[in-house]
């Protein structure tokens, strides 16, 4: 997607004028966590929303590199109906990956274009405060088990003073999706769920989930079939319809439930289209899928 130089700040104004000191919350994943040109584009559109005077919040995940370290020490990965088991290994090198190699990166990154990065983790002023993962059914040659996912949790409460602080000084929290229980002990938690109810808790305008496709297909064979925008409402109705199938199903459940709690509107776009968050955020037509409250049309 291309717009004309000359219109480019034009069609920019009014989306920067109504997000101007607002929070979006921008869940980095997948492609963009391995292609280095992706993550410094991303990145760059990110200092440039805190430029506009735009409060960008960073989640990221690292599932695939969290298996890569794993086996690079000498420990397969273990997983039980495609569900992670996190023993206390997995869940330290989960938590070096994460805070420790991945965070540590994105605020670099972010230093390089002129913005003030810091990595936090849940952990950190007690931000996801959460509770194990009850044992999950999952299907097994068609029998059904319990499987006991280890070290997996639920969020309970966010606790975002931290976030409002690093922000008021100009700050762009790069948050990793490590928290903990009521005894201090360390739970590694999905980072859409973190994202989601990070966005909740500040109240953010724009929750952004960058994902490795173009959005929501009407035919996940062809990327021309975007739908462009969904209200949350009618989510599961496209579920049972098989439009929404395989791994979209708990992203879009996810983004429908952030704006039902609160937030006013989440984006599901390809991270790997460069500068991806500036063409769906301040362009008319976008390039992802945008889920909203039907209330809240234009």
């Amino acid at each position: 997607m291309t717009l004309k130089r000359e219109n480019v700040l034009i069609e920019a104004l009014p989306y920067i004028r109504e997000f101007y000191d607002s929070y979006m919350v921008i869940k980095v994943g997948g492609h963009a966590m391995v292609n280095p040109q992706v993550m410094n584009d991303i990145i760059q559109d990110v200092v440039l929303l805190r430029f506009v005077g735009i409060h960008p919040v960073i989640v990221h995940g690292g599932g695939p590199e969290i298996t890569e370290k794993m086996q690079r020490m000498g420990k397969e990965p273990e997983f039980i109906g495609g569900l992670r088991i996190t023993d206390d290994e997995t869940l330290e090198i989960a938590r070096m990956v994460l805070v420790g190699n991945i965070s540590t990166e994105i605020v670099a990154l972010i230093g390089k274009h002129g913005g003030k990065g810091i990595g936090l983790s849940g952990k950190d002023g007690k931000m996801i405060l959460a509770k194990k993962k009850p044992s999950q059914k999952v299907m097994i040659e068609d029998v059904e088990h319990m499987v006991d996912l280890g070290w997996v949790g639920d969020t309970e409460i966010i606790n975002p003073d931290l976030i409002n602080i690093v922000t008021r000084e100009g700050y762009i929290p790069v948050i990793s999706p490590i928290a903990m229980d009521a005894n201090g002990k360390g739970l590694n938690i999905n980072a859409d769920t973190v994202a989601g109810d990070i966005a909740v808790a500040l109240r953010a305008k724009k929750l952004v989930l960058m994902t490795d496709v173009p959005g929501l297909l009407k035919n996940p064979s062809d990327k021309t079939s975007r739908i462009s925008r969904v209200t949350f409402e009618d989510i599961e109705h496209l579920i049972d319809a098989r439009v929404i199938s395989g791994g979209m199903i708990p992203k879009m459940r996810s983004a429908a439930a952030s704006v039902q709690r609160g937030v006013d509107k989440v984006h599901i776009i390809d991270g790997s289209v460069s500068h991806s968050i500036l063409l769906e955020l301040f362009t008319d037509t976008g390039i992802g899928t945008m889920v909203y409250e039907e209330e809240d049309e234009d």
